[in-house]
């Protein structure tokens, strides 16, 4: 669906994250999803984790899903600890075709026994249950019967843009889909998360993505929000075209803003929901009462 060429994008990511407690931290474990996939149409070219206070201990491993996570565990006494991710990602520009499966009614996109287990797994509601009936419901708006999958899948991605608002502050990394769905209103996480329930409730293949923005938007388009932040989308799974293609073709889609991934879109890691790919999760050893996070995130485009 891509290759390297005249419409690939390069870009060095910076992403840290700063804790400050209010007191000492004596040991601190953490495990990060900070580093990019090396995919067709995206290449990692270079990465780094810088952590301080130096930990005593750190390793890198993949998950299930073959997402890079790195491991470390800090021993010193500390009040602050700094985590960087230093990334060098060049990525193309993705074509949407509008033919073969993609053309197909969406209902030949559901996975069965012949497409493996991957896929099928993705298809599978959370526990504890995301899938409720309004969601159900919401989503048959667009997945009317014989209706071509692109075509169904953008207009999903168009009608959670224009009826949630972006409002930071609105949820919580624990919110559930139904409380977001009642409150019209969430993040870029929430509506990624809106949108997998809503395929998966029609017996689709979605995948919750995290990633990130490019900070600067290629000349004659927007800049999208956040851009400066983490960002999260869905993927739908579509079948391959023929007998050698079983493995099939995963399209990603932003309802954050209303269209489907593209070159400035780099994926870190995905999952079948937020909670098995977090940039960072830990725990921590103190007696502090108090605790702050800092996040921020810079995507730049740097020459070839």
């Amino acid at each position: 669906m891509s290759g390297p060429g005249a419409a690939a994008r390069r870009y060095r990511v910076e992403h840290r994250t700063k804790y400050a407690y209010s007191g000492e931290v004596t040991s601190s474990y953490g495990r990060a999803y900070l580093t990019p996939r090396d995919l067709p149409g995206q290449r990692l070219l270079a990465h780094d984790i810088r952590i301080d206070p130096a930990p005593s201990d750190r390793s890198v491993g993949g998950d299930v899903y073959g997402n890079t996570t790195s491991y470390f565990h800090v021993t010193s006494v500390h009040r602050a600890l700094t985590v960087v991710g230093e990334s060098l990602v060049e990525v193309d520009a993705p074509g949407h075709d509008r033919t073969g499966p993609a053309a197909e009614r969406w209902e030949k996109a559901r996975p069965t026994s012949a497409t493996g287990p991957f896929a099928r797994e993705f298809a599978l509601d959370l526990h504890p249950p995301e899938i409720a009936a309004e969601i159900t419901g919401y989503a048959a708006e667009s997945f009317l019967p014989g209706r071509p999958l692109l075509d169904a899948v953008a207009e999903l991605n168009t009608r959670i843009y224009t009826d949630f608002a972006y409002r930071s502050g609105a949820t919580t990394v624990s919110t559930r889909v139904a409380d977001v769905f009642a409150a019209r209103a969430g993040v870029c996480q929430d509506f990624a998360r809106l949108a997998v329930a809503c395929l998966r409730s029609h017996g689709l293949a979605a995948r919750y993505v995290s990633g990130y923005l490019a900070t600067d938007p290629p000349p004659g388009k927007e800049r999208m929000v956040g851009a400066d932040a983490t960002h999260a989308w869905a993927a739908v799974w579509m079948p391959g075209a023929d007998e050698d293609d079983r493995a099939g073709h995963w399209i990603d889609l932003d309802p954050t803003n209303d269209q489907f991934g593209d070159e400035r879109y780099i994926t870190a890691a995905w999952g079948r929901d937020y909670a098995d790919v977090p940039p960072l999760r830990g725990i921590i050893y103190t007696d502090a009462k108090d605790s702050a996070i800092t996040v921020s995130v810079d995507v730049t485009e740097v020459g070839g």
